[in-house]
Parts: C-alpha cells; structure tokens; sequence
C-alpha cells in the first residue's frame, strides 16, 4: 500500500469538499489529489531519487508528500533553520535530489541542480496535471527520510516506509469522521515527523487542514478565531504563548475550539491545569512519539485529563505529568541495562513494537531480533498502566553515585510560581 491512498480516497469520496486552506488560498481535496499527480509527473521527469522541502509550512508540503509517494521517491523534509553547512551536508547525503523552497541557497551550499521556489513548483504541478498519468510508481517502499536533530554527532537519516505511516493511521483514525465544519489549525514545522503524521491523519479524517507557516501566538490566536477552529495540536511552549497573549487581553473568539492535542516536549503539570481551566470546554489530549515510530505510541487521552483535574488523590492528578498509556496497536515495556523486563514504577529504558514502528536508519536498523525498538528515551510505568517519561537514558548527571535526571530538576524548578521556563 501507497500513503498517495489517503489523498486518493478523500478526492474520490468528496472531491469538491474543502480540503486545505493557506494564506487566503483554498484547495479541495480533488485539486490537491490533481496537484500531487502532476508533482509525480515533475519528479519523474527528473534526475533524482529524492524529493526535499526546504520551506515553511504550506500547500507545498501536501503537494510534495503524496507527489514523492505516487513517484516512488522519498519525502526529505530539511530544518530550514540549519545553518548553511548543516544544509549542505544533508543535501550531499540525498543527492539527486529536487529541492522546493529556498532553491538559490541549496544550489549555493551543496551541488543541487533541480528544484523550485514555493510558488513556482505549485504551479509546475498544476501544469504537469494537465497530462500527469496518476499511475503509481512501486519505489523501494520508502515514503519518508527524515533526518533526526544531531546534536553531538551528525543527523541520522530515519526511514519510515509506507507500510509503517499506514499502519499508524489506518489504527488510529476513523475514515471521513470528521463533519465538514471541522478544522485542524497546523502550526507545526513540515520537517518533523508531526507535520507529516497531522497531514496524514486529517486527510483521512477528511478534516478541512489550515496551515500557519510560522507560528506566532497572535497569528494563531486571529486565524483560530476567523476560520472557526475546532482541532489544534502545539508544542508546550506554544500554548504557553497563546495562554500568555490571553492573559494579557487578547481578544479572539475561540468558542468553535474542541480539541487541542500537546506534545514534542515536556509539558508543566502547572501550565496544562491552567489550560484546562481557561479553555473549560475543550478536550486536550498529550500525544507521545517520536521520529521512528511514525509519531504517536502513546496518549493521554480528553478523559484522563478531567479525571485528574478533578481528583483530590495526589497518585491520579500526577498523571497530568504522564503521557498516558500506549496505544493498543504499540507494545512497550521497561527495561533495565541488562535488557530485563521491569515491573511498574521501577525506572527503565522505554522499548516498543508494532507495524508502525520503523526504528530503521539509512546507516542501519536499530530493530533487535525481535522488533523492539530502544527509543533511547527513560521512564517507567506506574500501576495502572501510565507512562511517565523522564528525559533521555545517555542524558544523566552522576553525583555522588547517584543518577539525576535533568528532567526531574527541571520539573521540580517549574512548579515555583516565578519560574518561567528552566534548564539543567
């Protein structure tokens, strides 16, 4: 199976149903499906055997996405943030490559010779789906290499292949369970792995997508309010923002917000009770993932967050600092150096399992014989099934024989009301 079926499905089902919405333009689903077919025509067209974006959030990256799967190329997402060496270094690694964005600057660090603007690939895809075929090209299997943040050695290029994404969402999400005034505001960088996971899962859901490219707290809170947003996902940081804008007198209406969904870093037990207590009338939900594992494997879901809001037992208001429990189509378990299983509350290396874990680099699998996949991210289970993270296993400070966590310095520091933000 092919992720280009998502896109497929919701053009054939309800063409002319509004699909995507940036900077004032609109696409239903028909004409992104007919735009990504004519991007497949592009790349085919060309010498290279990967597709990068390297560019804000945008139409582009939907285009490029399900383009790369109908030509059986890899999507490459690059952080356009990296400095020019980094850039170029991961352009090297892809080449040949066709480059969407900020063309000029790819040719002037690494050897690219193919690729477009922004504006200019949109409009070569529309031209191109004038005579595109729409014929699936078979690929390696490979629809996604995305590169991880090194940060002390060079990025890892992750692989997710077609079968891995599929399996996330055909587990996860319910085909057109979303009513047509239903919209998911998407504020996330396309180079992580949410950006491509939030494509895939509202495409499937058929739920209208509205793009931000670059989030800003006043932007979000306008373009919330003026397109009726009923769906959000933000990093903590980003909600902080926005709580902060309202508490400083900003204005929005904000009444049509059901859902907001959290994740891609640690979120203050202070910070989520007051946002479950300014937006009253909204569902939140922390969603655990990462890179490897085609994004969520675990949730804390709408239910879990009123329960321990609510709760005076200080065991189940604690798991407002937990990232809920793993999906019923992941499997993971707690394991000491040793490779030994733990028992609840005993603090381990966090292993997982399931179709939608990839754990394979283009240097290598990081799969054991069995299909576990080491996340390399520390954490235990309590009792009742709930997943407490506490930083990375190789992030520790030894004193006096002892194991600290970073993380739990810093939890510790940001429940001070004058704290805003810490690191250890």
């Amino acid at each position: 199976m092919n992720i280009a079926l998502v896109l497929q499905m919701a053009a054939e089902t309800a063409p002319d149903r509004l699909g995507l919405v940036c900077e004032g333009r609109q696409w239903t689903y028909s004409a992104l499906y007919e735009a990504a077919k004519g991007a497949a025509e592009l790349f085919l067209n060309q010498d290279c055997t990967h597709i990068a974006l390297l560019d804000e959030s945008s139409e582009a990256a939907p285009i490029a996405l399900f383009g790369a799967a109908l030509a059986g190329l890899p999507y490459a997402p690059l952080n356009y943030r990296l400095a020019d060496t980094d850039r170029g270094a991961l352009l090297d690694r892809i080449a040949p490559v066709y480059v969407i964005g900020d063309i000029d600057r790819a040719k002037r660090v690494s050897g690219v010779r193919a690729g477009a603007s922004r504006p200019g690939f949109v409009e070569a895809a529309l031209a191109a789906a004038q005579h595109a075929s729409g014929e699936e090209q078979e690929g390696d299997g490979i629809a996604a290499q995305i590169f991880t943040s090194g940060t002390t050695a060079a990025p890892k290029a992750a692989l997710l292949r077609h079968t891995n994404l599929l399996g996330y969402i055909l587990s996860t999400v319910e085909f057109m369970s979303a009513n047509e005034e239903e919209a998911q505001l998407v504020c996330v960088p396309p180079y992580h792995i949410a950006g491509i996971s939030t494509l895939l899962s509202n495409i499937y859901a058929m739920r209208r997508i509205v793009i931000l490219p670059a989030f800003d707290p006043d932007h979000w809170l306008q373009l919330a309010s003026d397109e009726g947003i009923t769906n959000a996902f933000l990093v903590p940081t980003m909600l902080a923002r926005v709580m902060a804008r309202i508490d400083d007198g900003a204005a929005f209406n904000l009444s049509s917000l059901r859902s907001i969904a959290y994740g891609g870093g640690r979120m203050p037990p202070e910070l989520i009770e007051r946002a479950l207590t300014q937006f009253p009338n909204t569902s939140f939900t922390n969603a655990y993932g990462l890179t490897e594992t085609s994004s969520t494997i675990a949730l804390l879901g709408p239910e879990d967050h009123r329960e321990a809001i609510a709760s005076a037992d200080p065991k189940v208001r604690a798991r407002l600092g937990s990232v809920g429990k793993p999906l019923p189509s992941v499997e993971l378990e707690i394991r000491d150096d040793s490779g030994a299983v733990l028992p609840p509350g005993m603090p381990g290396e966090i292993f997982v399992r399931g179709e939608q874990v990839s754990g394979e680099y283009r240097e290598k699998s990081a799969l054991d014989a069995e299909g576990w996949f080491p996340t390399r991210d520390a954490g235990y289970l309590d009792e009742s099934g709930f997943l407490y993270l506490s930083g990375r296993v190789d992030d520790v400070i030894v004193r006096g024989g002892e194991n600290i966590s970073p993380g739990e310095i810093e939890a510790v520091l940001a429940t001070h009301p004058a704290v805003a933000d810490s690191a250890a």
